[in-house]
């Protein structure tokens, strides 16, 4: 269950000054449950499993934004903005695990049970002023500066200074465009940069930089234990500094235009969580490591290809590319373990790749198989019978950041009545790891139609165990093209003069999916919003279809 709501306040004491005030909660609460009764033919519970968790969360943000518009002489306007946020955080977790289940019971009390809990608080707060001037109409320039503290941070580097400068400027707007010929063609031709910094406040969760203290029963008596984590005080938010130029095209009396955008954004700092030394007596440390870069353009093209009096059709196209690489990396290579450790960072390669076990191929390129006719990873060497032997190898296998995105969104109105929307969304050259299709094609668990070709003896026997733990062999194509939406309305104006309008509305979203991928849905992802392991599919619900009916009233 979930409730969302806000508040919203706003005032305008004097002539061009605007107070907004915005107060926003969201408080969720989840419950999950799971059963595997004794007896089972899994590998890892056959005295039975269960399981009992619960999550509330409580997030509350005050917003507070004040804006000043004014002209100083027939030339020059001015706009002053000032603002501050609050937002806390809050999340209360329990989680209880049985194991050794009784028959006939299927609740966490009937077997040995192992509770955690967890609880934790997060405060951000923030201040920024802004101010723009604009020139004759012409050349506007704005600079701003950001003040931001987070409580997940240390006294000493919680609170960041951010600072930010743009301008545009109008070249359709000079005499000699307006006189020209060339305005009856290009109507507004707008170039602009911008040079901004900001930071990452919730990279951390609120505990993260300390060395933490655990619960644990032993004989009997509670005590306490560290854990494997060591702390570090000195943790100081990620940095990015990004640079963007960009023009702004309109064509043919506006009905053509264009926006493009070319950016660097560079990051320091990055908060990685390292693997330590066993003589360290701990196993990780989030540390202020490694830099990354993105490099990309966007491109939106609009278009209106039919106007009339009763008849317009409106066209929006977007592009998108980006370019993302790590370096300076602790070792060259670091893994994560919220991707079942095949997920890392790794040198020259952009940040999240797959990096595990790959096929062991002949001089020829073709995947080697052993006497037995079963496929093998790949080894440091080989026999003098061309046999694999040594330690295993592991690469860069995928990639899942896609090549490029986009967006088609058609838009048709008929008269005053009636709106129809359709919007294509692409995903190019994303690989997936389909962990699901690896252990389903299993023999231990055999639930996919992959393990069938062994079943009939189609493959030699022992192929699913064999391919299991090469991981190239799960790695897929996930580019797609999805309906993301289609939907109708009609407006009734004035049907009686207590009602002002209703509006009748059907859409569909998430219609269809045209795809390769062998799995349910390609865009899902088992790390959720985690921005290092993406692409990852592990038994992921697909996003659902949608068909929804709405009518809106106005009185």
């Amino acid at each position: 269950s979930r409730f969302i709501g806000n508040l919203s306040l706003q005032a305008k004491p004097v002539e061009g000054l605007t107070l907004n005030y915005v107060l926003g909660f969201d408080n969720a609460n989840s419950i999950g449950t799971a059963y595997i009764p004794p007896g089972n033919t899994t590998p890892s519970y056959t005295t039975g499993y269960a399981q009992r968790a619960d999550l509330t969360t409580f997030l509350l943000n005050n917003d507070f934004n004040a804006s000043y518009q004014t002209k100083i002489g027939d030339w020059l306007e001015s706009t002053t903005g000032a603002g501050l946020t609050f937002q806390t955080e809050k999340n209360m977790s329990t989680n209880i695990k049985a194991t050794q289940m009784g028959y006939g019971g299927e609740t966490v009390n009937n077997g040995v049970m192992v509770p955690a809990e967890f609880r934790s608080d997060m405060n951000i707060f923030g201040a920024f002023v802004q101010q723009t001037f604009g020139i004759k109409e012409k050349l506007y320039i704005t600079g701003a500066a950001r003040y931001d503290m987070s409580s997940a941070f240390g006294p000493d580097n919680r609170s960041q200074f951010y600072p930010k400068l743009s301008g545009s400027y109008v070249v359709s707007n000079e005499p000699f465009w307006q006189n020209s010929k060339i305005n009856d063609v290009v109507s507004n031709f707008k170039i602009r940069a911008s040079y901004g910094q900001s930071g990452n406040l919730t990279a951390l969760s609120p505990f993260d930089r300390y060395t933490l203290f655990n619960p644990v029963t032993v004989s009997g008596l509670n005590g306490i234990i560290v854990s494997n984590k060591l702390g570090n005080e000195n943790i100081k938010p990620e940095r990015q500094e990004e640079f963007e130029i960009g023009t702004d095209l309109s064509l043919f009396k506006d009905r053509l235009g264009l926006e493009f955008s070319y950016y660097k954004k560079n990051v320091k700092d990055l908060l990685l969580n390292v693997n330590l030394t066993p003589s360290m007596g701990y196993s990780t440390q989030f540390v202020n490591v490694g830099t990354m870069t993105n490099k990309g353009m966007e491109v939106m093209l609009r278009a209106v290809p039919v106007l009339k009096e009763n008849l317009k059709w409106n066209v929006t196209a977007i592009y998108s590319h980006n370019k993302n690489v790590v370096n300076n990396v602790p070792g060259g290579i670091l893994m994560y373990t919220a991707g079942f450790g095949q997920v890392a960072a790794v040198d020259g390669y952009p940040l999240g790749a797959f990096y595990a076990t790959y096929f062991a191929r002949n001089e020829d390129g073709s995947i080697y198989h052993n006497a037995a006719g079963l496929p093998t990873t790949a080894k440091v060497g080989k026999d003098n019978n061309g046999v694999p032997t040594g330690a295993t190898l592991k690469k860069v296998i995928g990639d899942p950041n896609p090549d490029w995105t986009g967006s088609l969104i058609n838009e048709i109105n008929v008269g005053s009545k009636w709106t129809f929307r359709a919007q294509l969304d692409a995903v190019i050259g994303q690989d997936v790891f389909n962990f699901t299709r690896r252990v389903g094609d299993r023999d231990l668990y055999g639930g996919l139609a992959g393990y069938e070709p062994e079943l009939r003896g189609e493959v030699p026997k022992g192929t699913s165990a064999a391919l299991f733990s090469i991981m190239e062999n799960w790695i897929e194509k996930g580019s797609f093209v999805k309906v993301r939406e289609i939907s109708a309305s009609y407006n009734w104006a004035r049907p009686n003069s207590k009602i002002k309008n209703i509006r009748f509305s059907l859409a569909g979203r998430n219609l269809f999916s045209f795809d390769n991928y062998s799995g349910w849905d390609p865009e899902v992802n088992a790390a959720g919003q985690n921005n290092a392991v993406r692409g990852f599919d592990f038994v992921e619900v697909p996003l659902p279809r949608q068909v929804i009916l709405g009518v809106n009233l106005s009185f």
